[in-house]
């Protein structure tokens, strides 16, 4: 055979090879896991080409070919082994998400004693035009408690009734599209603020209780408290590594929340003159088929830190794999947010816009009672006032 008839056979085999490496890279990178799977496909096939012309054009003996042959096939079954290996120990991270906790256990009137309760009948009853509930995931238990006390007995779901729980970005879409009545949440971004604004709308604001602001690491990380300006440099990107703070030399892997979320809002106030550093992104597949970039969830690595508000990260999540930091020599719980030491405890809202429900205002009233703010401590929270 002739050297233009090899050739010629060699391109009659990669062509349709190249065609379906093609779509089989189309497909991979769908799938997701893009980043490994892409490059060790376009290897196989590479390899695959590689063997092809060696068999035509001899570039080495058969002896040397099998020998290749059979350490490219045990480098390829390492090369997953390691890859899904690590995947396998990453999904046995905790990851701190909404996600962990089933609002729907915290249905009013519907969750076997999680919701805490008065002593006494509500000095308020509502039975018709019940203000429509929303709010941030933490703050469910707590609005769920006060429309067990003041709503009528019924069926409250958690995604269509007058008690829902859409999470704070939503919540705050929902409150100015008119969709609810009040959203309970901490203070909006700028961004939420000019949503409203573009809609002629402003956002009224009660304080209905207080919360701390929390960072966490890996219960096995030696650093059991950082400083203010510590977390900010962490966080701006001037302090990479756990060493600078008096930890191990790892570098520090800091986890954000997604914008327009109440923690994400919540730290960028915090930041003060600091900018923000990027978020660590994970790569989602859509339902569309689509690939989009995603602020990651925090995972509990080694390295790793992360931050919530306390109520949600110790009561309503419980895991301890993760290990809650003292700021500035105050460690974060009701008392120290009570007397103000920890120095980031913020208020939380009862939050309304335009709405003519006439029981809008009576409730919001009522939350202010002692007996809302009794519900509001026994929840977890501290009081306004208090």
């Amino acid at each position: 055979m002739s050297t233009l008839e090899k050739i010629v056979i060699m391109i009659v085999i990669t062509v349709p090879l190249a065609f379906v490496g093609f779509f089989v890279l189309i497909i991979t990178a769908l799938m997701g896991h893009s980043s490994f799977y892409v490059p060790y496909i376009v290897v196989i096939f590479s390899m695959i080409l590689f063997f092809v012309a060696n068999k035509l054009f001899n570039f080495i003996t058969k002896g040397m070919t099998k020998k290749l042959q059979l350490l490219f096939l045990a480098l390829l079954l390492v090369a997953v082994g390691i890859y899904e290996g690590i995947n396998f120990y990453e999904r046995s991270l905790a990851t701190l998400d909404d996600q962990e906790v089933d609002m729907s256990l915290y249905r009013p009137f519907d969750n076997d004693g999680r919701l805490v309760t008065l002593d006494n009948k509500a000095s308020l009853q509502i039975e018709a035009d019940l203000p429509v509930l929303d709010g941030a995931t933490a703050l469910y238990p707590l609005y769920a408690a006060f429309a067990q006390e003041t709503y009528p007995e019924k069926s409250y779901s958690i995604e269509e009734s007058e008690v829902i729980v859409s999470k704070t970005p939503y919540a705050y879409k929902n409150l100015i599209s008119g969709n609810v009545d009040i959203i309970f949440a901490a203070g909006p971004s700028d961004r939420q603020v000019e949503a409203a604004e573009t809609k002629g709308l402003k956002f009224d604001m009660t304080p209905i209780g207080r919360e701390a602001f929390v960072f966490f690491v890996n219960a096995s990380n030696p650093v059991d408290e950082l400083t203010t300006e510590q977390i900010q440099s962490i966080y701006a990107g001037e302090i990479t590594n756990w060493s600078e703070v008096g930890g191990k030399n790892q570098d520090i892997q800091a986890f954000q929340r997604p914008d327009d979320s109440g923690s994400q809002t919540t730290l960028e106030k915090f930041m003060g003159n600091k900018s923000l550093m990027k978020a660590p992104t994970d790569d989602i597949v859509t339902g569309m088929g689509g690939i989009i970039s995603e602020t990651a969830n925090y995972t509990n690595y080694r390295n790793a830190i992360g931050y919530s508000f306390r109520y949600f990260s110790m009561d309503l999540i419980q895991n301890n794999e993760i290990k809650h930091l003292a700021i500035d020599g105050v460690y974060p719980d009701k008392k120290t947010i009570r007397t103000g030491e920890y120095p980031i405890s913020k208020e939380f809202y009862a939050i309304t816009t335009d709405t003519d429900n006439p029981n809008v205002d009576r409730l919001i009233e009522w939350i202010l009672s002692d007996q809302g703010q009794k519900l509001v401590e026994e929840t977890g929270y501290v009081p306004v006032g208090n």
